[in-house]
């Protein structure tokens, strides 16, 4: 069994830490908030420092909302680089920028040590039943040495390339995400305001061409109206920043992503920037005057 440190212990975090420890890893445990009780219980060992951590574990992995968190996790006061010695690995499941991840990774390999950037699909709803997507972008030894810990956390896990690859892959994905959270949500508010009704609607669009994962849950949730947070629209504002800067630098127009970005701004400017990305679709309502289910 593994030493393993985890840093980031939030919605994503904490169930993804626990499965490890329930398949017996020894877990080295730190949050900026008190670490909880049922992980402790379990026989995580808190920490009170990402430093505290690098130097008790041999993995070291870190998940926390953005790049400048990342930063302050690994090269901090007290943080990860400050504990590490030569041969540990570090792992970023965190979503952030690929330019950053291969300047992490430069520093953290200048201290003997590999890095790699895993970013993961999902969700809250993936990384309670360890079921998540893992993109991984660093040296291939290294993965093959944590691969075992992605498999109690995730089910399709794929070394895509070198470090910064795991993260551009990722962005593609918030990319696919947000455009088919889009489409779906015009798809029902269409069907919904030309008179029919938008739950038997998503639920023969299910049985055809048109079914995908987000019609199936975020489509429910729209005709639910269940937008409490799996994924902050946020947080995805954030990952589709992301991509349209990435976009500027490669000189090349990405029209639909920044229209969907758009549609997350005017949901933030109405008090919703912590709502499900879901809840995209309550933009589209605005613009049509409808909702997709009135009477719910």
């Amino acid at each position: 069994m593994a030493k393993v440190g985890f840093v980031g212990l939030g919605i994503m975090g904490a169930p993804m830490a626990g499965h490890l420890i329930d398949a017996g890893h020894t877990l080295y445990l730190y949050d900026v908030k008190p670490v909880s009780a049922e992980l402790t219980g379990k026989g995580g060992i808190a920490c009170a420092s990402g430093a505290e951590v690098a130097k008790n574990a041999d993995i070291i992995i870190t998940m926390v909302p953005d790049t400048p968190h990342v930063n302050a996790a690994l090269f901090g006061e007290n943080g990860i680089a400050s504990g590490l010695s030569a041969g540990k690995i570090v792992v970023d499941m965190s979503s952030i920028a690929p330019v950053e991840t291969k300047e992490f990774a430069a520093k953290i390999n200048a201290l003997g040590c590999d890095y790699l950037d895993a970013p993961v699909s999902g969700g809250e709803v993936g990384a309670k039943a360890a079921s998540l997507t893992i993109m991984v972008g660093g040296p291939e030894a290294a993965f093959a040495t944590v691969k075992p810990l992605f498999e109690k956390m995730g089910k399709n896990i794929t070394l895509v390339g070198g470090n910064g690859d795991g993260q551009t892959t990722k962005v593609a994905n918030q990319i696919i995400v947000a455009l088919t959270i889009q489409a779906v949500g015009e798809a029902l508010l269409f069907a919904s305001k030309a008179g029919a009704d938008p739950a038997k609607v998503r639920e023969a669009l299910m049985g055809g061409f048109a079914n995908s994962r987000i019609l199936e849950v975020h489509g429910e949730r729209m005709v639910k109206r269940t937008f409490n947070p799996g994924f902050r629209i946020e947080l995805h504002q954030k990952d589709l920043n992301l991509a349209l800067t990435g976009a500027r630098q490669l000189q090349m127009a990405l029209p639909a992503t920044a229209l969907a970005q758009q549609l997350f701004s005017a949901c933030a400017a109405n008090g919703g920037a912590a709502w499900d990305h879901s809840a995209l679709v309550k933009a589209l309502e605005m613009l049509a005057n409808h909702t997709v289910a009135p009477d719910a």
